[in-house]
């Protein structure tokens, strides 16, 4: 089944994006990784999240001159989209200078709202790599562990 952003849906309900799709997806992250205000790290972080409904959703990391405080591209985007009403997600662009894969916190929040969901990494030169979340959390912290108490 293709939706209207391009997407072919899998047998096991996974996406697999149209090219067009993942473009436009590098893209926006770039353009978010542009705003991003690292005074201290100096390393921009842009992400692009794609919600089920085909929304895009943008974020980028904002540090703070207490370090601990700071907040990832990744995570930025996530509570862009829950604020705006979105709980389920495709997929993720992130862009960085050098192409990096999300940090752990990043990883263990968006198994939160997409477990298996598309992650695409992208650097600056235009270079790609692409996982399943699950590749890159095996093993995830979810609702599943938690108690019947949290119904």
């Amino acid at each position: 089944m293709t939706d209207l952003m391009g997407a072919n849906w899998t047998a096991d309900h996974t996406i697999a994006l149209s090219e067009a799709t993942v473009a436009r997806l590098v893209q926006m992250a770039q353009t978010a990784r542009a705003q991003a205000y690292v005074p201290y790290s100096r390393f921009a972080v842009g992400a692009a999240l794609l919600a089920h409904d085909g929304a895009i959703y943008v974020g980028c990391n904002v540090e703070n001159a207490s370090y601990g405080l700071a907040i990832c591209a990744e995570r930025n985007a996530i509570a862009h989209a829950v604020a705006s009403g979105a709980r389920q997600f495709e997929a993720v662009a992130v862009v960085t200078e050098n192409g990096v894969t999300p940090c752990g916190a990043c990883r263990q929040v968006l198994a939160e709202f997409g477990p298996n969901m598309l992650v695409i990494v992208a650097d600056t030169a235009g270079n790609q790599r692409r996982y399943r979340l699950s590749e890159l959390l095996p093993d995830a912290f979810g609702p599943d562990q938690l108690t019947d108490s949290i119904a």
